[in-house]
């Protein structure tokens, strides 16, 4: 008997591979589309990373006119999670980089490449292992797993490398008849390649982002289908990009160390080898030190955590691009109302070493994302949080929507717009001050800043409100008013006056208007004084000149 043999016997239903080529034909694209993937498990909840490679992966697609799929890489299923595919779906519709094709969420594909999940491929992987037992390059293994302990503790004694290879290879030239006589009585087995490869032997690749890496071959004879029948991640993912046409592999480089048992599986499959990208982990830093983001310790690990947090998917987005390109930054600076869509990423300047997650810096790209929002755009993106995340706020806010609205309506759409707002978390602190039902029954610790004189304060807010206070004035006459108070008081009408000349004046004009600011907000820092003002109105001020 031969190899044929064989391999009716362990696959007998196996269609010929001729079959699937037939059946995923070359995609009709354009010369240099791109065709990429992201490929999870639904292991776990949706990783920063995860979305960080996704980002990379659509804009490289959709630059190019080629095709962004998602597969979904089920094989490992005692680690997968209930619900984890939909939350890998539900998170990349969320941050608008939903796929060209994958598997829909009534588990109907989108596509003609699928199916998208590979618990469904099972019969594809088969086919392919059974032709590779058919040429002699894969064969069937009969060790336990005492069998196999056994051969690593003899490696670990004799100091030399572990794994199922070379002379360690107890199944690997059993003859045909007795592995044929083994699998009719029953006995347990999983299918191995057979590798050709030499570790003496360097190949040379080309990362498109880490540039040229040297390898040693591949000479480990790996498990390719378990005995479960479905395969490994290693043979699964090449038979699948393939048949889906996949040009470019973009993921993480904690698999750069396979690349040699990859480009042997193509080799040895009568495929061509995609290009591949290894992507930089995203790095945290801890006591001085750098580290990956991590899923046990860091909250910001979880795409989760930043809807939760309120933080807009446009800053997410907009802060991920920050660190994936180095010219993102400037690009930004000199394009500040041009969709992202406009910028061309480059995937080789993405950097070798892991980009520094900085929570800072992601917070301050929010502020200026939500900066460019309208009032209404404000209001209602507040109010979808808070009805999830904040039933108070959302309440307090929809109380009275119009003048919710001219809250968020102070400066906003102007030359610099206010930038107090980081994420919607942080929306209830930051208008809090605006409801008299609120403000009024709080006790507010007054913090005057340069003028703590209770005296001193006391005249300011009395002068203020008997002289000079009037509703109905624009903002230049009420600024004009403001500086006629500092006068009176013998404060500088401006601030440079009184840095010429301090010891002519108690303070200048900005300590008056803090002291005034305080008195009606609780707050040194707000945005504009005359704004808020005019939206509180002359019933609420008088109220809270009056505590």
């Amino acid at each position: 008997m031969g190899y044929k043999e064989l391999a009716d016997l362990i696959f007998p239903d196996a269609k010929e591979i001729s079959y699937y080529e037939e059946k995923y034909p070359e995609r009709n694209l354009k010369e240099g589309a791109i065709v990429t993937r992201f490929a999870p498990s639904p292991t776990g909840f949706m990783h920063i990373g995860g979305l960080y490679q996704s980002l990379v992966a659509k804009k490289m697609a959709k630059q190019t006119d080629g095709i962004f799929f998602v597969r979904i890489e089920d094989t490992d299923q005692k680690r997968e999670v209930e619900n984890g595919v939909n939350e890998i779906l539900d998170s990349l519709e969320y941050y608008d980089l939903s796929p060209d094709e994958t598997l829909g969420k009534d588990c109907k594909d989108i596509g003609e490449y699928g199916p998208y999940i590979q618990s469904k491929r099972k019969e594809i992987y088969q086919a392919y292992a059974k032709n590779l037992i058919e040429k002699g390059l894969a064969y069937p293994c009969f060790c336990s797993q005492d069998t196999l302990n056994e051969i690593r503790e003899n490696q670990e004694k004799s100091k030399q490398r572990t794994g199922y290879y070379g002379t360690w290879t107890r199944c690997r030239n059993m003859p045909v008849d007795m592995a044929i006589e083994k699998i009719k009585n029953g006995e347990p087995y999983i299918i191995r390649l057979k590798s050709c490869g030499n570790p003496d032997k360097k190949i040379k690749h080309k990362d498109v982002i880490k540039g040229g890496i040297e390898f040693p071959e591949n000479d480990q004879d790996v498990v390719i289908i378990k005995s479960d029948g479905l395969p490994t991640y290693h043979f699964a993912h090449i038979v699948d990009d393939h048949l889906m046409k996949t040009n470019l592999v973009i993921r993480s480089d904690e698999w750069v160390s396979s690349v040699p048992l990859h480009l042997q599986l193509f080799y040895m499959l009568g495929f061509k080898a995609p290009k591949y990208a290894h992507i930089a982990p995203i790095m945290k830093e801890e006591n001085g030190n750098k580290r990956k983001i991590s899923k046990r310790k860091d909250k910001e690990a979880a795409v989760s955590y930043y809807k939760q947090a309120g933080i807009p998917r446009a800053a997410v987005i907009e802060y991920l691009m920050n660190i994936a390109n180095s010219n993102f930054e400037a690009w930004r600076k000199g394009n500040k109302d041009k969709s992202i869509d406009e910028f061309k990423f480059e995937i080789n300047k993405m950097g070798v070493s892991g980009a520094l997650f900085d929570m800072t810096k992601l917070l301050d790209v929010s502020k200026t994302v939500i900066s460019k929002y309208s009032a209404d755009e404000v209001l209602n993106s507040v109010l979808t949080w808070a009805n999830e995340y904040d039933k108070d706020l959302y309440e307090l806010l929809s109380k009275d929507k119009e003048y919710s609205l001219k809250i968020f309506g102070i400066e906003r759409g102007n030359a610099k717009p206010r930038k107090d707002i980081a994420k919607w978390s942080d929306t209830k602190e930051s208008i809090i001050y605006m409801f008299d039902d609120k403000f009024l029954n709080s006790n507010i610790e007054y913090d005057y800043q340069k003028v703590n004189d209770k005296e001193e304060i006391d005249n300011i807010i009395n002068k203020y409100f008997e002289k000079y206070f009037d509703i109905n004035d624009d903002k230049q006459m009420w600024f004009d008013k403001m500086k006629d108070l500092a006068e009176e008081l013998e404060y500088a009408r401006e601030v440079k006056e009184y840095k010429a000349n301090p010891d002519m004046y108690k303070g200048h004009i900005g300590d008056i208007s803090t002291v005034i600011r305080v008195k009606l907000t609780g707050k040194s820092n707000t945005p504009d004084l005359y704004e808020i003002m005019q939206v509180l109105g002359k019933e609420s001020i008088i109220k809270r000149a009056s505590l």
